[in-house]
């Protein structure tokens, strides 16, 4: 397996909440190290750059007013595998299909407030960082 970056981005729920602690320590726990991190709060037009993957889905706009609802956390994890790893962190998008013992499962109020965001692919991973961080942010 090799080394890999990923983003995640911890969402208006959880921060509104105070778990960015307890969701970063579920990262650290299971070996990825938080190698950039800052807290913002997204303007509109950075929320829909950002998903604007989604612009022609029906829950576009909601996805975009609800990550500009309050701050959150960007951040880059460094690990084995990290994406696939995050992902399993994290837990499936719907919390009502989640594993036990994910995020998602442990503190998603809804499957839009689901806590957090994971970049899904490897060159996806590149993408979403390189959005939020330059290289020099980056401290591995």
């Amino acid at each position: 397996m090799a080394v890999q970056r990923t983003l995640s981005i911890i969402k208006p729920d959880a921060t509104r909440r105070n778990l960015t602690g307890a969701i970063n320590q579920r990262f650290e726990e299971k070996g990825l190290r938080i190698v950039a991190q800052k807290r913002m709060w997204l303007t509109d037009e950075q929320a829909k750059q950002f998903y604007a993957v989604h612009a022609e889905r029906p829950f576009y706009g909601e996805l975009v007013d609800f990550m500009t609802s309050g701050p959150v956390v960007v951040q880059v994890l460094q690990g084995e595998d990290a994406v696939a790893k995050n992902r399993e962190i994290m837990g499936a998008t719907n919390p009502a299909n989640a594993d036990d013992g994910t995020i998602r499962k442990d503190f998603a109020e809804s499957i839009e407030a689901n806590s957090v965001h994971g970049s899904d692919s490897e060159d996806n991973a590149k993408i979403e960082v390189a959005f939020f961080f330059s290289e020099t942010e980056i401290v591995g």
